[in-house]
């Protein structure tokens, strides 16, 4: 199960992620970053509490960079732990958004 909480707005909006985030929920993680992307801004992730993401959770990633960047921002993933990590650089997503500790 995927839980999501919006910590900051403004500046930058800055997201909780926690639990699991997959092929059965990954909708739900992209239609809640739309409901509360409502200014352009640089979004951060902070992912400390992710335990398991899939290629499904990749993609929205993709996805919610393209819409931030369209509006001339950037994304950053935070606190994956070493194993997640490993999925976006073995990816090579840590070429297109920010992968910080």
């Amino acid at each position: 199960m995927q839980q999501f909480k919006v910590l900051e707005e403004v500046p930058e909006l800055v997201i909780e992620l926690s639990g699991e985030i997959d092929s059965g929920n990954a909708d739900d993680f992209y239609e809640d970053f739309v409901k509360c992307y409502k200014t352009p801004s640089k979004v951060t992730f902070e992912c400390d509490k992710v335990e398991f993401i899939d290629s499904t959770t990749l993609g929205v990633f993709v996805k919610i960079l393209k819409r931030v960047r369209s509006d001339g921002f950037t994304i950053r993933i935070k606190g994956l732990i070493p194993r997640l990590k490993k999925l976006f650089v073995i990816c090579s997503l840590d070429t297109i958004m920010e992968i910080a500790e």
